[in-house]
Formats: structure tokens, sequence, C-alpha cells
């Protein structure tokens, strides 16, 4: 998971769940409140992928139109094998995972399944 930015910061716009859960968030100043913001989100949203956080000029999500969230594969080679459609609604994990079987499969193994 690539953090990008803070999507609904108190110091810009407030999303009303964010305000049910008490999530109150301003827009980071520099790296290290980026990287904190991040964490933060990672526990309160209980997510359970390693996390990483773009730069400021938010390289990644112009790279790879993070933005809404999408699902992504990246292949050994650093091409990307699989782009989902913009979530949550746009998520199929099913997906996701018939491209990683087809990528850590051997050719012996995708030849015997045609």
């Amino acid at each position: 998971m690539v953090y990008i930015e803070e999507a609904h910061p108190i110091d810009a716009w407030q999303d009303e769940n964010n305000q049910k859960e008490h999530i109150a968030l301003a827009s980071p100043k520099s790296l290290d409140e980026r990287c904190n913001v991040a964490g933060t989100c990672v526990v309160k949203l209980g997510i359970k992928l390693p996390a990483v956080v773009d730069d400021f000029h938010n390289s990644t999500e112009a790279a790879y139109t993070a933005w809404p969230d999408r699902l992504y594969v990246v292949d050994r080679e650093g091409r990307v094998a699989y782009k989902s459609k913009p979530g949550p609604f746009g998520f199929h994990p099913e997906e996701v995972g018939k491209t990683l079987e087809r990528l850590v499969s051997t050719p012996t193994q995708q030849a015997s399944a045609h």
C-alpha cells in the first residue's frame, strides 16, 4: 500500500465518517508528519498490508493513478500486471489472485492449465 496524501484533512474538508470515528488529521507539512499520519491511518483503518509513503509531489500517485483507491499487482520486472477499477466497488480480489497465480506459476503449470 502506498499512502499518497490525507484525503480528508481537517484544514481542508472533513468527511462525515471521519467525524463519527473521531479521525481529525491536518495536512502534513513535513515527511515525518506525513509518515505519522500514514501510520495513524493504517492503524485506524485496520490495514494489514505493508505501507510506504509517497513523496510530497505524489509521484507514485501520478505514475499509477492511485486515486481513488486501486489494487495493483506489479510483476518481477516492475511492470503493472493488474490494475483494478476504482475502489472500493471496483475491487475484485479474485482477479488479483488470478494474476498472482499466473505470475508465480511455472511455464509447465501454465501449459497444463489450458
